[in-house]
């Protein structure tokens, strides 16, 4: 029965408790132990029962619960604290107002199709959502004036289940927003906000709601609004749910419709971040505002908006990247096209590799990639795999050359880190290390942790991890309708001493969760030692159609059902951010095995790292720039195989060598005192080294530095005066497109006569034709490395050549000097690239001429 009216109704909060409502409200919460504790504090059973959800906390609460609470001195002075605590932070100096004062303009969009802030809010599938949390979460801490953009999901991600033999179900559970730490943004005049946006059903209407993340907003759009058509209210259901067509819609109202939400807030951004493709249609909406508002051209905008984009690739794959086809893509964009001055052929070759190709698809990182000034992958190797991917987007450019740098992921430590820890680590390394944890003195404090506190820090979180995952499996195995007798065992399930290894992720097939499984009965051996038993927590989910994904935890859950390993195995169901703290928290080693290089970086291991885990891992994503021989284990040494089936033998060999050899014996070699202390230095070692760079803050910091600063400069330099050097440029890049099929290198000379010694320099002069450009347009340069026994120059470098004269008809000599620093054969050619003051890099023409 439908209602004839709805009413939203707010928690009736006694004046001394009004405060609560701040706080549950700014998700600053999420990160803060002493909020966290006080919220633990109303009702500890309830607080588990809404799953840390403060405002449903706050909503579910007796009344006479809450008015008893107003007159408790105790719960009053830690309500005080809490408040101050947060009033503090939000008027703070922060990183940016210390080191950039003067940046009143700047704003920054980032966008994301999912944020993993907390469990309370779940709009999130797993790592690139729990990525993009911690990233607006650094961003408040350092103080960057950035705003968060995605979508509010009424189901979020699938909800995972188990039937008895061990296959995957998924249920979606409504999302109820008004009982969630999110709200509608209203207008000045009391209205809610809203934008609107065409689909072919009719016109959406898009609610907007805030989540505040410290001093970061984050807006998230929702189309489930009763005026709106079915198909348009869909939009928003579920999370990675539906086809190709969901798949569009979303992305439309996330690039689009997010682009235009902030401007109707009056917060238009400076600089756009794209986290993933998913958003790339922010980029042509960003151009069509320019055009409408300031009566610009395509290429005009197209060059201001490109200056002032960054976009960010996970994916290693060419399978992970959107592609939409053809006909998909004209349903949603013929009239946008003709919006933006386009043809509908011209818009489709904005996301192809190969314009002209008129049955190639839509794809969403060329049409990021395109209109982007700065790009990166997630690491150091998924920048070189990134390069690879995309070179054919650069014709003639050597693959180092491909502009995709790497911003290596992190972490948001204070999100992730034990409460216990917290403690210790305050204790001996003081509150600078969350403030600042890229800063690697801070860390060289861990040394003075007494090895008998660490580990019995690390003890206890292992004994939380092994009483949460009994209760868990207790539930699971009750929702399952199992036997009494398996209900009770539940309790017996692990051993709290047991040198314990986690395995939690995403259930892809190229992450091999069943690598450890590859023989049983070794397994079996190592986990059942009465000496020295080992055992194994899995967690993750499997996407609703992924079926091998999904056999790999079947076979899991069969392993774990036989009688002698029903105790050492154990799978997690319905894996999330509360899983994974206890988890990350808990656990003694964190197993990664994927198939290199597909791994873009991956965040869980850091997580373990910064609770004093040790990691045993491929060397693929962020392990392959952090191992070292003394914070983990390496599962091979970087190899890469052509057969998958032999790639696993080995690996598993290696794996099971790793836990024979040495992680086992490691930790079960224990002195008089009881204490591994071998194990322990590694955990000083790991902590030591790696969280000053493993973080979030450190991440966030080179983003600013790299990207969002030199973005928003280059976009104000654009802007200026209408526009005017944008359209310069639009201008001169027509023309040298239009020019350089003209300009070629007709002869290249040295003064090589002799074998030369190093340190001696190679005088090398080359005559280019320019046509009708002139030096000033391009840089001419000595392109010079080693040569390969195929005859390739590789790991090149370049020197750059001075035009000496003119030589006639457009033909100009240039002339440069080649330093020969190293022995051995070398070898050179010489190549010209237009330049400009306002191109950013030479190669962002995408001309090059070779001799």
């Amino acid at each position: 029965m439908k209602p004839i009216s709805t009413i939203v109704v707010a928690p009736s909060l006694p004046e001394a408790l009004r405060p609560l409502e701040e706080l549950a409200y700014n998700l600053h919460w999420a990160w803060d132990a002493e909020t966290i504790e006080l919220f633990r504090r109303i009702d500890r059973n309830l607080w588990e029962d809404v799953y840390h959800n403060p405002v449903r906390l706050l909503g579910e609460m007796d009344q006479a619960q809450l008015e008893a609470l107003s007159t408790d001195p105790g719960f009053l002075a830690h309500l005080r604290r809490a408040d101050t605590s947060l009033q503090a932070y939000m008027s703070e100096s922060t990183w940016l107002h210390r080191t950039h004062p003067d940046l009143e303009d700047l704003r920054i969009g980032y966008f994301s199709a999912e944020f993993g802030l907390s469990e309370a809010i779940p709009i999130y599938s797993g790592g690139l959502g729990v990525l993009a949390g911690d990233h607006l979460k650094s961003a408040s801490d350092l103080g960057l004036p950035l705003v968060g953009v995605g979508l509010l999901y009424q189901e979020g991600y699938h909800r995972q289940y188990l039937n008895s033999d061990g296959w995957q179900q998924e249920d979606y559970v409504e999302n109820d927003f008004y009982t969630m730490p999110v709200r509608p943004v209203t207008l000045e005049n009391g209205e809610e906000a809203t934008v609107r946006l065409p689909f072919p059903e009719g016109e959406a209407t898009v609610k907007i709601w805030k989540a505040q993340v410290g001093r970061v907003p984050l807006f998230l759009l929702d189309t489930n609004l009763e005026q709106n058509h079915p198909n348009i209210r869909s939009i928003t259901a579920q999370l990675y749910g539906g086809d190709q067509e969901t798949r569009i819609r979303q992305e439309i109202l996330l690039g689009i419709g997010g682009l235009r939400a902030l401007h109707a807030i009056g917060l238009p951004p400076s600089v756009c971040h794209m986290n993933e493709g998913h958003s790339a249609f922010v980029t042509v909406e960003r151009i069509r505002q320019l055009m409408h508002e300031l009566n610009l051209n395509f290429e005009t905008a197209r060059e201001a908006v490109a200056a002032g984009c960054t976009f960010t690739t996970h994916t290693p794959v060419p399978a992970g990247h959107d592609v939409f086809g053809p006909p998909l893509v004209e349903k949603y964009f013929r009239s946008f096209a003709g919006e933006i001055g386009l043809s509908l052929e011209a818009f489709q070759d904005l996301g192809r590799r190969n314009p002209g190709n008129t049955t190639e698809g839509f794809n969403m990182t060329v049409l990021a990639v395109r209109h982007s000034a700065f790009r990166n992958g997630v690491s150091k190797l998924h920048g070189q795999v990134s390069r690879q991917m995309w070179q054919s987007l650069w014709p003639g450019l050597p693959e180092e050359e491909i502009p995709i740098q790497h911003i290596t992921n992190g972490i948001h430590v204070s999100t992730w880190i034990s409460h216990n820890m917290r403690a210790l680590q305050d204790n001996y390394l003081g509150p600078q290390r969350l403030e600042e944890p890229q800063d690697q003195t801070v860390w060289e404090n861990v040394n003075d942790i007494p090895p008998e506190e660490l580990w019995r820090v690390h003890e206890r979180r292992r004994e939380r991890l092994v009483a949460f995952s009994r209760t868990r499996l207790r539930r699971q195995l009750q929702r399952r309708s199992a036997s009494p007798v398996e209900i009770a065992r539940a309790d017996e399930v692990l051993d709290s001493k047991a040198l314990t290894i986690g395995f939690a992720r995403r259930f892809a097939t190229y992450k091999r969760a069943t690598l450890l499984l590859r023989d049983p009965e070794r397994l079996s051996r190592i986990l059942c030692n009465p000496d020295r038993p080992v055992q194994i927590i899995f967690a993750g989910k499997a996407h609703p159609h992924d079926t091998p994904a999904k056999e790999y935890i079947r076979q899991i859950i069969h392993l774990g059902q036989q009688e002698h390993l029903r105790n050492r195995i154990v799978f997690i169901e319905d894996y999330d951010m509360c899983v994974a703290r206890y988890l990350v928290q808990g656990v003694d080693i964190w197993l990664n095995n994927p198939q290199r290089p597909l791994e873009a970086s991956g965040t869980s291991g850091m997580k373990a790292m910064a609770n004093g885990a040790l990691n045993l891992s491929v060397l693929d994503g962020w392990w392959a720039e952090a191992y070292q021989v003394d914070v983990g284990w390496a599962i091979g040494q970087g190899e890469e195989y052509e057969d998958p089936v032999y790639q696993d033998q080995v690996e598993a060999d290696a794996l099971y060598q790793i836990l024979e050899k040495d992680a086992i014996p490691l930790f079960y070699q224990r002195g008089a005192d009881g204490l591994p202390r071998g194990w322990v230095s590694r955990m000083k070692s790991t902590m030591r080294t790696l969280c000053p760079l493993f973080n979030t803050h450190r991440m966030v910091h080179e983003y600013a530095e790299c990207f969002y600063l030199p973005a928003q400069e280059r976009f104000l330099r654009l802007m200026e005066n209408g526009a005017t050097p944008a359209g310069e440029l639009a201008r001169w890049r027509s023309w040298v497109q239009g020019a350089w099929k003209e300009v070629r290198i007709l002869d290249v000379q040295d003064d090589h006569t002799r074998a030369l010694r190093v340190g001696e320099d190679l005088e090398v002069r080359a005559r280019v034709v320019l046509g009708p450009l002139s030096t000033k347009d391009v840089v001419v340069q000595i392109y010079h490395g080693q040569v390969d026994t195929g005859g390739e120059i590789v790991k090149g470098e370049t020197v750059p050549m001075d035009p000496v004269s003119p030589d006639g008809d457009g033909i100009y000599l240039f002339s440069g000097r080649l330093s020969c620093n190293t022995s051995g054969r070398r070898g050179y050619t010489v190549r010209a690239l237009p330049t400009h003051k306002d191109l950013g890099a030479p190669s962002e023409s995408r001309l090059i001429a070779w001799a």
